[in-house]
């Protein structure tokens, strides 16, 4: 569970992000509770206007975003972001501390503010894979949100005391001085051992089309990001959900705060248990965003405020679950060089789905009440949970069976998922476990083989099935003067003959298929393995 921290750098890094995320979360607590109850009348449109102009920008430069954490040195694109973070915290504490502070400012502190992590998120999500490298990627991604949400459990409830005893403008000086945590680390990194991504390299515009390009090139990824859109927009809206249900209750800002550690109990179980999976699945996601709706409707229910507080505890813990299995999933099917692109474009549509959601769920809080807040935030999680059901059905082929050695059992099934006792013949009609004809040496011998580089034997002394070629792959190209010669034609038309292994030419997205012992969790593309004559692997086709 936690194998990335046996490298320094990582270890040290986790330790100063943790420092520095329980700071931002009294600072985050701190804000939306001056603005509902110091410097409005319990406004929660206001506290929705925040978060829009705090979330906006990271939809409106999702393009420059990406270039930069592609192009240049992470590690001092995070010095000069956290600099930037910590001066602008200090400004709206000594402005709170002095009382001139007015609803404008704040403001104005939360579009900056969002100016700046736009760049920050991307640059600090990706510079994991620097640090930990691509075989520890998923580990390190989960135990992020594990360290975001123990500071998450930690900094409200220390908000709510601080703001208690000493004022809002004192938390925000206390966070300020957080952020020295994280430089600290940041020139205390073993730079050599460091695990460098290749650079984009070319034209700025032509470096932003490529992002968006490989991302509609993955329907897979499509789909995590309608999910996310969805869920941040409707769902995730927890500063004003938090607010109003403190106030519902009569409670005031220890209590607010208590509301927002007792989520991350929830929230530090589901990164946790991320953290033990070997590698992230679609299935998780779409599992937890109807696990999120169910729970949101439950604690839009609860009669008292323990009983809501307790219920907030599954709210969180299918929170994170979805956001860490997407994270997870994006960074490790992603090219490390288009990997920051991808990214931003990830963070843009988390962060930026705020201000589409946000003013909205504040108006109905205001009109109907903040319960109708935790209606709508169920609704996204059904919604989220069927647009995924739906992708699954039409593009993977899922479908629901009754077991035919079971009476009561019943089977799912799905592209490299067959039936229980199907025969190898009928496999190739599940697309992803088609056996592969291959060619070896100057005689031309055949053999098959399945996606695991294995020997594949017929049931019988006939070829299988040829498969139907599914709307979302592409045939690997061949070149001209290394196709075979010896192309049969059998029922299904004009096989295309194939070239010897070490001569398939790939195209750049087929590294994309990572995950390559389970082969249901590929978008169906495939991943080959060069051999040496000898045996030994080669990282690159032959000329």
């Amino acid at each position: 569970m936690f194998r990335s921290l046996s490298s320094f750098n990582y270890r040290i890094w986790f330790i100063g992000a943790l420092v520095s995320n329980i700071g931002a979360w009294m600072q985050a607590t701190t804000q939306d509770w001056v603005v509902l109850v110091d410097l409005t009348d319990n406004d929660a449109l206001a506290v929705g206007t925040t978060m829009a102009l705090q979330f906006g920008p990271q939809l409106l430069m999702v393009p420059i975003s990406g270039y930069i954490a592609d192009h240049f040195d992470r590690r001092k694109i995070l010095m000069c972001t956290q600099s930037a973070l910590m001066l602008l915290a200090a400004g709206l504490g000594i402005l709170l501390l002095t009382g001139v502070a007015e609803l404008w400012h704040v403001f104005v502190f939360a579009f900056t503010l969002g100016v700046v992590n736009a760049i920050d998120t991307p640059a600090r999500q990706v510079f994991v894979s620097d640090l930990v490298g691509q075989e520890n990627m998923a580990n390190a991604v989960s135990l992020n949100s594990a360290s975001f949400n123990t500071a998450r459990l930690i900094g409200p409830a220390v908000a709510g005391i601080l703001i208690a005893l000493v004022g809002s403008g004192w938390v925000f000086m206390i966070n300020a001085v957080s952020f020295l945590a994280v430089l600290t680390v940041l020139i205390s990194l073993r730079v050599s051992e460091l695990h460098r991504s290749p650079r984009a390299t070319g034209s700025p515009i032509k470096n932003i089309v490529e992002g968006f390009l490989y991302v509609r090139a993955r329907p897979d990824l499509t789909v995590i990001f309608v999910i996310v859109f969805i869920m941040g927009a409707f769902g995730m809206n927890f500063p004003i959900v938090a607010s109003t249900m403190a106030v519902e209750f009569g409670r005031g800002a220890s209590e607010y705060g208590a509301l927002s550690s007792i989520l991350a109990i929830g929230s530090l179980t589901g990164a946790l248990l991320a953290a033990r999976r070997a590698r992230p699945q679609m299935r998780i996601v779409i599992v937890a965003a109807g696990l999120f709706g169910t729970a949101s409707t439950v604690s839009g229910i609860m009669p008292t405020y323990i009983s809501f507080a307790i219920s907030m505890i599954l709210v969180g813990f299918s929170t994170v679950t979805l956001l860490t299995t997407a994270n997870s999933y994006v960074q490790t099917t992603s090219d490390p060089i288009i990997r920051g692109r991808v990214m931003a474009l990830y963070a843009a549509i988390l962060m930026g789905s705020t201000p589409v959601g946000s003013p909205i769920v504040g108006w109905v809080a205001n009109a109907f009440g903040a319960r109708w807040t935790l209606g709508v935030g169920a609704m996204a999680g059904f919604a989220a949970c069927a647009v995924g059901l739906g992708w699954l059905i039409v593009s993977r082929k899922l479908r629901l069976h009754r077991d035919p050695e079971s009476r009561w059992r019943l089977v799912v099934t799905h592209f490299g998922k067959p039936m229980p006792g199907a025969a190898p013949s009928s496999l190739g009609r599940m697309g992803l476990t088609t056996p592969i004809q291959v060619v070896h040496g100057e005689n031309g011998e055949r053999e098959y083989l399945d996606v695991h580089g294995k020997a594949f034997v017929p049931a019988s002394t006939s070829e299988p099935d040829a498969a139907p070629r599914r709307p979302d792959t592409k045939p690997l190209p061949v070149p001209d003067d290394a196709r075979s010669e010896t192309a049969t034609n059998d029922d299904a038309g004009s096989r295309e003959p194939c070239a010897e292994t070490a001569s398939v030419g790939l195209p750049q997205s087929a590294p994309q298929a990572v995950p390559f012992i389970e082969p249901e969790t590929l978008t169906g593309q495939i991943r080959v393995q060069y051999l040496d004559d000898d045996g030994e692997d080669r990282t690159a086709p032959r000329p």
